[in-house]
């Protein structure tokens, strides 16, 4: 079995495969990148029986098979080959020559045989979207997904359809993101995508005019197939939260505020943070004004901003990086923050339409 193929082709492919193979597994293939080639089409699977990525890349060839190479190993043989065009012959017992020019590797393959079977990728309810807009909704929300093992299905984002709109949902119990897009779509949905899968979805999408995305949804699984490239992955079983009745309806302060000085407040403020010394910004609205203050064992910091604040003095603290973490994606240039008294979320909106909505806790603070 020979082929010839551009260099940067198979390596850039390779490396995107690979996000989806397993780092450790007892299946050793599942370690590797399997190639699949017939005639002049090479196809590549990275898969750890959660997530898989799929592409192909043009070749010249005549002969078809299938094997599995090790995957940091190959990328990095590809990477150093000293010509753009490289041939590979995959010999009966798995040896694999790879020429580049005068350099020639020679390198043991897997069989093919050792690899599991991919599901069913064909079949489900389908959904298409631009891809600029599916990108959109998942990084202003993703970041708001939890780290906490203790409760697997907060590990993912709720995509809800109803009607014409998609509600796009993470939650970690100290904060929420809600993401809405109007979509067309026949039927109502719900289903949970793993955090892990839509990042690597997310890296993948092009933000270019035109160009889409088809989402197949099945009862375990979903496939994301955009821009020659397939994403498939596991559904998260399980009751999602019901963020609806965690959104506050009615509000005792509201401040209109320039987002741009509102980051560049926090991130001065952050420099005296770390994950050792973790500590909230104390944030005080009066006056039209925002006093950002914190105190911890490398100094301390005050800082005002202007704002137009709308109801009584309010004084709060938070998470520094649970607020910036929404500001860097909303694109207004202002925004608005809507409060109640006590303990209850804040709701970061844009200052016109309802797309984004974001909640975060407070943090008890301590008299200084």
């Amino acid at each position: 079995m020979k082929l010839i193929c551009n260099k940067q082709n198979l390596y850039e492919a390779l490396v995107n495969v690979s996000k989806a193979a397993a780092d450790k597994s007892t299946i050793m293939a599942l370690q590797g990148v399997k190639l699949s080639l017939c005639g002049g089409n090479l196809s590549l699977t990275g898969y750890d029986l959660e997530i898989g990525i799929q592409t192909s890349i043009p070749v010249v060839s005549e002969d078809s098979g299938e094997f599995v190479m090790p995957t940091r190993f190959f990328s990095e043989i590809i990477r150093k080959m000293p010509t753009e065009e490289i041939s590979l012959e995959i010999e009966d017992n798995l040896n694999v020559t790879v020429t580049g020019g005068v350099t020639e590797y020679a390198i043991k393959a897997i069989s093919a045989s050792e690899y599991p079977a991919i599901p069913e990728l064909d079949s489900g309810d389908k959904i298409s979207l631009s891809q600029g807009i599916l990108k959109s909704l998942i990084n202003e929300t993703v970041f708001a997904v939890s780290q906490n093992d203790t409760k697997p299905v907060l590990k993912g984002e709720l995509f809800e359809i109803s009607g014409s709109k998609l509600n796009v949902v993470a939650i970690d119990g100290f904060r929420l993101a809600v993401r809405t897009e109007n979509i067309k779509c026949d039927n109502d949905m719900k289903f949970i995508v793993p955090a892990k899968t839509l990042t690597e979805v997310s890296r993948l999408l092009k933000d270019e005019d035109g160009m889409t995305c088809e989402i197949r949804v099945t009862k375990k699984q979903v496939v994301f197939d955009f821009s020659g490239y397939v994403v498939f992955s596991r559904l998260i079983a399980g009751e999602f939260h019901n963020y609806r009745g965690s959104i506050p309806q009615n509000s005792v302060t509201e401040v209109i505020i320039n987002k741009r000085d509102l980051i560049d407040c926090l991130e001065r403020a952050s420099l005296l943070i770390n994950e050792r010394i973790k500590m909230p910004v104390r944030c005080l609205f009066e006056n039209d004004s925002l006093k950002v203050s914190c105190k911890t064992s490398l100094g301390k910091i005050v800082d005002e901003n202007p704002a137009d604040v709308s109801g009584p003095r309010i004084e709060m603290g938070f998470n520094c990086k649970f607020l910036l973490d929404p500001l860097r994606v909303i694109r207004d240039d202002k925004i608005k923050l809507v409060m109640n008294v006590g303990l209850l979320p804040m709701k970061i909106i844009p200052l016109k339409g309802d797309e984004y909505t974001y909640l975060v806790m407070p943090v008890r603070l301590k008299n200084e």
